[in-house]
């Protein structure tokens, strides 16, 4: 019975930590410094893009060959969490969001389509602290 009991609790531990966000606070300037080193076309984000022109830890366009991102850092992960809750709100009714919007850490990633895994990994292994 106590065999039972312990792998209970290991499955109960690693259910508690499963589907967290990342808590990590990234840096706008260290990301962006990655991408340039990888030569990909950096812009400011949109001027209609209001969420994103009002990020408080900045905000910036990539330009990928067959896709864009609009990456929009909060100064705090909590803060992030507000700009991905105001995406959410303002979205278009015809608009998936969850297929374009990712939020790891305190950056919001807003993407023009559904991203290729390449596209994502690459974003995400940019993402620096």
């Amino acid at each position: 019975m106590p065999r039972v009991a312990l792998v209970a609790l290991a499955v109960a531990l690693l259910a508690a930590g499963c589907g967290k966000p990342s808590q990590k606070v990234y840096s706008e300037v260290r990301t962006r410094a990655c991408f340039d080193a990888k030569t990909l076309r950096i812009t400011p984000p949109p001027a209609s893009d209001f969420v994103a022109t009002t990020a408080l830890g900045g905000a910036f366009k990539l330009t990928l060959p067959h896709n864009f991102v609009t990456i929009s850092f909060g100064d705090t992960v909590k803060n992030a969490q507000s700009l991905d809750e105001v995406y959410r709100s303002v979205r278009g009714r015809n608009v998936g969001i969850n297929d374009v919007l990712r939020t790891q850490g305190n950056a919001v990633m807003l993407w023009h389509a559904h991203p290729a895994d390449e596209d994502l990994a690459l974003v995400q292994g940019c993402l620096k602290t």
